[in-house]
């Protein structure tokens, strides 16, 4: 038995397997219930839903305080996630989790060091490339969406850029004239706003849109309801997005975030800067961004030698 801050437990590294216990759903401890709602603050849906599983898993396997956690219990819990056969990009979003949970608990006080600082997040391919569609592929999913709603919400996350929570959270006031055309106000990831500016043609079918809707929706209602009435939650888009993939033939399993690259990888390859890409899809560096140009390249040295 090994003593940890005065508490009695075993080396979780070297627990056999027969005895470990899926602790997952079990209640968390009122301490661990404060670290992770202070934690969680002012993450995004996505991210929160993401990293409370993590955590849960982490905090559930190692089984004591977190000012107690050490190097071993971090590393027995990484042996763990091999002995899963987990993805290399799972595992490794689940590694970037616990490093953030550990290094939150130490910069708040409630752990005396950050157990898991030496560990690194492994480096995995980067397949942006494959989740990028064409040009012609955009415009048929566009022309073969037979709903007006369903059509303008795939327009607007192609022309904006936006994520899908982004457009989900969308209400009519977020939408301002400019010139012939328009702007969409996004609140975003960071909990950081940025203003969009929207083609004519489109802004013109959002009014349209609007103005076809009866009776007439007020500045605070959603853009795009639920059929209660509320706003559209995530997962429906999912489906609306990948049923427009699959109706032209795209056999990938499309999401909403696809839409999102194609706009910076199409606005790139048409001569944007890089910068107003970069401020138009939110990104916080710049080198977000610039993956884009590493997937789609417009040349290569291979393409100078006498092959």
């Amino acid at each position: 038995m090994a003593k940890l801050g005065g508490t009695s437990r075993k080396l979780i590294g070297s627990r056999p397997e027969a005895d470990r216990v899926d602790r997952s759903d079990l209640p968390l401890s009122p301490a661990h219930e404060r670290l992770l709602a202070l934690w969680l603050h002012g993450k995004s849906r996505h991210t929160r839903r993401y990293y409370q599983r993590e955590a849960l898993r982490f905090l559930a396997f190692v089984d004591c305080p977190i000012e107690q956690v050490s190097a071993i219990d971090v590393q027995g819990f990484l042996d763990e996630l091999e002995r899963d056969r987990l993805a290399p990009s799972s595992m490794g979003r689940s590694i970037a989790a616990i490093k953030s949970l550990l290094r939150f608990a130490h910069q708040m006080g409630l752990a005396p060091d950050n157990p898991a600082v030496a560990f690194k997040v492994p480096s995995t391919k980067d397949t942006l490339s494959e989740r990028i569609l064409s040009e012609a592929q955009v415009q048929e999913m566009l022309a073969a969406e037979p709903q007006l709603r369903n059509r303008l919400m795939l327009r607007l996350l192609y022309a904006a850029g936006v994520r899908a929570s982004e457009l989900c959270g969308l209400c009519w006031r977020d939408l301002q004239p400019r010139g012939d055309g328009g702007q969409v106000t996004v609140y975003g990831k960071g909990n950081k706003t940025r203003a969009v500016l929207l083609p004519p043609t489109l802004w013109q079918e959002l009014q349209a849109y609007r103005e076809s809707i009866e009776p007439l929706p007020h500045r605070q209602d959603p853009i795009f309801r639920s059929r209660k009435g509320g706003h559209l939650d995530p997962s429906q888009l999912m489906r609306i997005v990948r049923s427009a993939a699959q109706r032209v033939g795209i056999e990938a399993n499309v999401s909403p975030h696809w839409l999102r690259h194609a706009h910076a990888s199409h606005s790139l390859d048409r001569g944007a800067p890089i910068h107003l890409v970069q401020a138009t899809l939110g990104h916080a560096s710049i080198a977000t961004t610039g993956r884009y140009l590493h997937a789609r390249p417009q040349d290569s040295s291979g393409r100078y030698l006498d092959l």
